[in-house]
């Protein structure tokens, strides 16, 4: 599955992405509950200032007498309590909205969080399919960024929302107490500014889709960048970098901007539409204060409202809008969850032994619909044995041993262990029974010990010390300051390639699997340091089952079969000898191109 070919069809599915999301805000509901009752009082004190604007007009300023209920407020009253009254609640609301706001964004991080560790599980867990059709910076983008966006901006939307919701209710509560004649055509006024916001949605989504995707090559970029430096600089590539990513920006650029000219005429209607309807409201409120049927403070307090009710009002539309834009990232991160993995663990064996024989029978494969890499092959190996496979660049080698371990699954045709099908192993099992050691080892960031202990979580002091020396790790440690603990650094980033692939046998050898799967080995390294690999896999292949993509000469010599591949087929199968000797042979000529001058080398 593309990432960036998800067209994100629920995005407006309110009811089923609520329903999805729900699992992760129900452990915090009582919370979520707290913040959102906190956000009413908050909301509607923004009436206060407004309310006590007509009792101070009207008696403190005009002295006329003011009536609450069956009481009758004095001018001297009204002019002490007034004041410390409007600070008071200042100060109420100043402290829920801290509480508010803490609340809001520990419940957006618990949720953010889940999300991201079950984000995470599934990532681990999808077949290598999706990593070839996937830049990181697309899944970096959509696996961290989303579920903020989805979580922490959700629950401070809807938090924002009610708090705008319950503001503009209590200042319409004032308009109405001062004039319901002029509260009806305000309220209608600043509604008919509300309405455009509906307009946005297609084009919120349309843009956030396409933003992510231009995001996520922005990360690849950054991180080909680290990740490439050499390669950049030998290449005299920086330009070429720079332009990429420079028209990537722009694009970004492009898309904001088309979203702005789209939508940035909202506020500046919105303003126009609430001046009118203020204007308005100051006519009919002059009439009616001179036919004497509202005071002079009514009126203050009714405009001080209406100024005020502006702003929830144009906030509303913008949480609307936000909330829009966040349901299309939820919709995002559940298509995530959606992917179905290609490789399906329906397995009920184990594999508790060393297969007798392995066959592939009859396998055909293909990456995509369109091309076929391996055309209908088959062979056995026994147990114990050493099965090196060669050919010409791109002939399908390294796709034979991928499907071994059900990196991916053939599309016709069967691998079996003696007679079982390895689909009907447990995934588990199957991999544990296989080590691989490729060209390019990766390794984690940690120490020499931690990458070691990749192959056997509890391993004991003796094994570890066992296999650095069967795999020639030891001459290296013994040079270094914290020895087996010392830090290698992101992806043994300062460590040479021989102590790299001597980490990455031993943490084959620890593993110890019947299956032993080496993958150009030894090609990406220096006669010495092939010399010194070359005898750790010589202690690594004793008493195993061996697949070779074969490198170095002596390993096709010693093997007990070879197998040439060439265009997804197998055209020769047996001994260096026997292969050596069939005139005009595929096997032959390879030896002759390839080989020929490295037997040299190792004659002399």
């Amino acid at each position: 599955m593309k990432l960036d070919e998800i067209k994100t069809e629920t995005a407006f599915n309110y009811k089923y992405l609520l329903k999805r999301i729900f699992p992760y805000i129900k452990p915090v509901m009582f919370r979520i509950l707290i913040a959102f009752l906190l956000a009413i009082p908050l909301g509607l004190l923004d009436g206060i200032t407004a309310f006590a604007l007509k009792p101070y007009i009207d008696v403190v300023v005009n002295g006329n007498s003011y009536t609450l209920g069956a009481y009758v407020l004095t001018r001297d009253f009204l002019a002490m309590w007034i004041p410390p009254a409007i600070v008071m609640f200042a100060g109420i609301q100043g402290i829920l909205r801290y509480l508010n706001t803490y609340l809001a964004d520990w419940i957006s991080m618990t949720i953010s969080n889940s999300i991201k560790v079950d984000l995470f599980k599934k990532l681990i867990y999808l077949d290598s399919k999706f990593y070839d059709e996937n830049s990181s910076g697309l899944v970096i983008s959509r696996f961290l960024n989303d579920p903020d966006t989805a979580a922490k901006q959700l629950i401070n939307s809807i938090k924002t929302l009610i708090t705008s919701f319950t503001s503009a209710l209590g200042l319409i509560f004032v308009l109405l107490y001062n004039s319901w004649e002029l509260a009806v055509v305000g309220v209608i006024v600043l509604v008919c500014a509300f309405l455009p916001m509906a307009l946005l949605r297609k084009k919120i989504k349309e843009v956030s889709n396409k933003n992510t995707v231009v995001g996520g090559d922005i990360t690849t970029s950054f991180n080909e960048t680290y990740t490439g430096n050499k390669v950049i600089s030998g290449y005299n590539l920086q330009n070429d970098i720079y332009l990429k990513v420079k028209k990537l920006i722009r694009e970004t650029f492009t898309l904001q901007m088309s979203l702005t000219k789209r939508t940035g005429w909202l506020s500046p209607i919105m303003y126009i539409i609430a001046s009118l309807g203020i204007a308005f409201v100051m006519l009919v409120g002059n009439n009616l204060i001179i036919s004497g049927r509202l005071t002079t403070g009514s009126f203050a307090s009714f405009i001080t409202s209406l100024l005020l009710l502006y702003k929830p009002i144009k906030t509303l539309g913008q949480d609307l809008t936000n909330i829009q834009g966040i349901f299309v990232a939820i919709s995002r991160v559940f298509e995530l969850f959606d992917f179905d993995k290609e490789i399906v663990d329906s397995g009920k064996k184990e594999v508790s032994h060393s297969p007798n024989v392995i066959e592939f029978k009859n396998v055909s494969f293909s990456y995509n619909e369109e091309n076929e890499i391996l055309h209908n092959i088959s062979f056995k190996i026994n147990h114990g044995q050493t099965l090196a496979i060669v050919g010409n660049s791109g002939g399908g080698k390294s796709t034979i041993v991928n499907l071994l371990p059900r990196f991916y699954d053939v599309n016709s045709g069967e691998i079996l262990f003696d007679n079982i099908n390895i689909k009907d192993f447990k995934l588990d099992s199957l991999r544990n029974s296989i080590s691989e050691v490729f060209q390019d080892n990766f390794l984690f960031s940690g120490t020499i010990k931690d990458n070691i202990l990749v192959g056997k979580k509890d391993a004991t002091k003796e094994e570890i010390e066992k296999v650095v020396q069967a795999s020639h790790l030891d001459e290296f440690i013994n040079t270094l300051e914290d020895g087996i603990d010392t830090q290698i650094g992101e992806n043994g980033v300062s460590l040479s390639g021989g102590q790299r692939q001597r980490i990455a046998i031993a943490r084959a050898m620890i593993k110890n699997a019947p299956i032993v799967i080496l993958d150009e080995a030894t090609s990406a390294l220096d006669n010495k340091s092939e010399k010194i690999v070359q005898k750790a896999l010589d202690n690594l292949m004793k008493d195993k089952t061996v697949f070779v993509i074969a490198h170095r000469l002596s390993t096709i010599f010693n093997a007990d079969k070879i197998i040439v591949v060439d265009d997804g087929n197998i055209i020769e199968e047996g001994t260096h000898e026997e292969l050596i000797n069939i005139s005009d042979g595929k096997y032959r000529n390879l030896y002759n191109m390839q080989f020929k001058n490295q037997e040299n080398l190792v004659l002399q």
